[in-house]
């Protein structure tokens, strides 16, 4: 109720300041939007024939329109209301919560290889080889829809639809029956909530139905499930066998991502229908503003998901590589941060001063000519139009300065590939895409529409120094770009991608997110033909497969393996996969060291990459696993000091939180992985203590000795330091004590160290980051 009031009050306040009439005031604060209302469920008059009914009979204004009704993850409906209506439905007696929807964004083959799942009979394929692939598991994609005809979603030698299947394949006239087959056994879309506010969506451009008119979502599906197919490649980069994680495993597609973003009221919906479809596994590559969890409809979702035994993985964000950027933080969610895997494509620019600086991109056009050297200009120099002529916007460049030059452009507020095309068309030869500080070295592929190449910040800064230098001693600076292929084997690998969101978690610092980090940088997927490679709408080359990169690309890898430890492991509940996944994670590079952040090219820290590098042969068998189940997480949100109501908004249920004292704090949920944040107060010693429960699914009889890697200047003890297990599936707690003595910090900033502690029976190592905050208040 207070969010609505200030809700309320900021629309009344915003328009009163403002320099119209009353008239317009007022009706600028009575603009409809979408909100989403949670009821008493059970509270239906049963004059009522169905629940829609009776939302339709809250709906008094003759303005007000339902959009979607929800019953499974989530029990409520979503509405285009005023705010005054929004506020005269939260005094009703059945309804629970009312907020506002969020518009979420998309995070936008040699991974499965890299990860160890090529298909073979050797202990590497063991994972694809004991779950059958997984083709009895449906993975729900919620994206921007399938390209359905390509041959990643063939269903050549799979079995009937697994019985338990309840969705449906939506056809329309774009989008036949035939669509849809054993191996794509679900489509849908959901568009309400999108014209809702934008009206009418323009069909010339997009389609009314489950078709992809974006790439992002054919491209999520295949990393997910993509069958084999050979050969595969993009614009003859990165050619070889494209497979998913999980290639026989079903998939079912929910579209909720449309030209203008992702509508929280569809998404919500799409959770409701995947739940009711019966997926296993549900993979969500979109993300938003990080608010608390009863005003966040993904994680209402992702909770309503898990409570019915379903896995779900979201992307972490790609706002990176700053502190408290992650964004799924919810602590039933299995949050995917990105990293890179050991192939790459290099494209080196060669400077009139003999220099050769590193590069990246995927360019297969015609080249620049062999030998020749080109006028080098920087779009941001005095000659042109000043900050967006830097940056290459539309327009900004005048084609006297730029023609025939190949053209360096700051990275930022127009895509990448774009900034291209404006170069192009202003008669440019090629171009230099130089990231700013903010991006630090971290580069990514793309597939531009001229010949050019990504360079990172510092060398950005060598090549405009050039550039000026060349000017003063008036030789005009030259430069070419040549281009090698594809690399494989490239050390360090993986690397912490420079965009993957990081932490600590925003909403609860206890909790540490990302989880794990999976392949997202220049990944070889499926993609449509309506879009060329660039994304651009003026490229109209045609591929079956394009390079991305993203949080996007890395989640999917997640969905598709939490696939195949579910067919394996049938018994085992979403956030036991999550366990197995993060307690069996890498966080050592293929040259023995620390995984290194490729934004700085220093060590990377578990706020980075959470637990590490997803490792899928070793999840297979964790040897122990921490489980959770609906009741800990109500006791989580006990402890997060949320209100009762707060808690129904989330669990659909009444909470109890006499338990949740037992659990003593929030800390105690029993996750992976352990997060403690001290706040010094003029305290010099402090300790806190965390209570955790390992079920023992590895051999009848093992013992367990703990190894402890405090963090520096910590001290951690583990009470008992050995668990003896008679039986699988037998559970032991244990106590893990921190203390931390007071460092010397500036008001209002803080500290990070990390440690770790290690359970193993000598066959299995079961490994939890610790990670210690301190923070001085202001």
């Amino acid at each position: 109720m207070s969010s609505l009031l200030l809700l309320f009050f900021l629309l009344c306040t915003t328009t009163s300041s403002s320099s119209s009439s009353p008239s317009t005031n007022k009706n600028e604060a009575e603009t409809p939007k979408t909100f989403i209302i949670k009821v008493q469920y059970d509270a239906k008059p049963s004059i009522f024939p169905t629940h829609k009914h009776w939302y339709e009979s809250s709906l008094s204004s003759a303005s007000a329109t339902l959009l979607h009704t929800y019953d499974t993850v989530f029990h409520g409906f979503s509405a285009k209301l005023t705010p005054s209506e929004a506020l005269r439905l939260k005094t009703l007696p059945h309804v629970l919560a009312v907020f506002s929807e969020q518009v979420r964004h998309l995070h936008t083959t040699r991974s499965p290889q890299f990860l160890g799942l090529k298909s073979s009979s050797d202990s590497a394929g063991l994972l694809l080889k004991e779950s059958d692939f997984g083709s009895d598991l449906v993975i729900g994609v919620i994206d921007t829809g399938v390209w359905p005809e390509r041959q990643s979603f063939n269903d050549r030698d799979l079995g009937p639809v697994p019985r338990k299947w309840k969705g449906q394949c939506v056809t329309t006239n774009d989008f036949p029956a035939t669509s849809c087959n054993r191996k794509l056994i679900g489509a849908r879309f959901f568009s309400q909530g999108y014209e809702s506010t934008n009206g009418k969506m323009n069909e010339t451009t997009e389609f009314r139905s489950p078709r992809d008119s974006d790439g992002h979502g054919t491209h999520t599906a295949s990393i997910a499930a993509g069958r084999y197919v050979s050969p595969a490649s993009t614009l003859g980069y990165a050619s070889g066998v494209a497979a998913g994680m999980a290639p026989k495993a079903r998939l079912a597609v929910y579209k909720v991502c449309w030209n203008a973003g992702c509508y929280d009221s569809d998404i919500l919906a799409a959770f409701d229908s995947a739940v009711s479809d019966g997926v296993d596994v549900v993979s969500l590559s979109v993300g938003g503003v990080v608010v608390p969890y009863f005003l966040d409809a993904i994680a209402i979702a992702a909770f309503g998901a898990s409570d019915h035994g379903v896995f779900v993985s979201a992307s972490a964000g790609n706002g990176g590589p700053g502190g408290l950027t992650v964004t799924n933080v919810a602590p039933w969610v299995t949050t995917v941060g990105a990293g890179t895997i050991d192939r790459d494509f290099p494209a080196d620019v060669h400077l009139g001063n003999g220099k050769i600086i590193p590069g990246v991109s995927v360019y297969s056009g015609p080249g620049l000519k062999k030998d020749q050297m080109y006028s080098l200009v920087y779009a941001g120099s005095e000659s042109g139009d000043g900050y967006s002529a830097s940056l290459c916007l539309e327009g900004s460049l005048d084609p006297a300065f730029v023609r025939g030059k190949i053209v360096v452009c700051d990275r930022g507020i127009n895509s990448r590939p774009a900034k291209g095309e404006v170069v192009k068309k202003a008669g440019g030869v090629g171009m230099i895409l130089a990231n700013g500080v903010f991006d630090g070295e971290g580069l990514v592929a793309d597939c531009h529409v001229l010949p050019a190449t990504s360079v990172g910040a510092a060398s950005g800064d060598e090549i405009r120094k050039y550039i000026m230098s060349a000017e003063k001693s008036k030789s005009p600076a030259t430069a070419t770009i040549v281009f090698k292929g594809t690399r494989v084997n490239v050390r360090p690998a993986p690397v912490v991608a420079s965009f993957s969101a990081r932490g600590p978690n925003p909403e609860t610092p206890e909790i540490l997110k990302p989880d794990v980090i999976a392949p997202g940088l220049n990944i070889l997927a499926a993609w449509p033909d309506k879009v060329g490679p660039s994304g651009i709408p003026t490229d109209k080359r045609k591929t079956e497969f394009n390079i991305l990169s993203g949080t996007s690309m890395a989640c999917p890898h997640v969905s598709g393996l939490a696939a195949l430890l579910k067919a394996a492991h049938p018994d085992w509940s979403p956030a036991a996969i999550r366990s197995a996944l993060m307690t069996t994670a890498y966080t050592v590079d293929n040259r023995g060291e620390t995984m290194i952040d490729e934004s700085t090219g220093n060590t990377s820290t578990a706020l980075d990459f959470g637990a590490g590098h997803v490792h899928p042969q070793k999840a297979m068998n964790p040897g122990l696993i921490y489980d959770l189940t609906s009741y800990d997480y109500v006791n989580f949100l006990c402890n997060s000091n949320y209100t009762v109501n707060n808690i129904q908004v989330i669990t659909r249920r009444k909470a109890d939180c006499s338990g949740a004292t037992r659990a003593g704090h929030v800390g105690n949920l029993n996750y992976p992985s352990l997060s403690a944040v001290f706040q010094q107060y003029g305290k010099h010693k402090m300790s806190t203590h965390f209570i955790r429960t390992v079920t023992n699914v590895g051999d009848p009889n093992s013992a367990y000795k703990v190894t402890i890697r405090p963090p520096s200047g910590m001290t951690v003890t583990v009470q008992p330091e050995k668990l003896v297990f008679r039986r699988v599936g037998q559970k032991l707690n244990f106590l893990v004590r921190v203390e931390a003595t007071a460092v010397k910090l500036s008001p209002g900033s803080s500290s990070m160290r990390s440690g770790k502690i290690v359970w193993s029976d000598g066959k299995h190592n079961v490994t939890s980051p610790i990670v210690v905050t301190m923070q001085q208040p202001l």
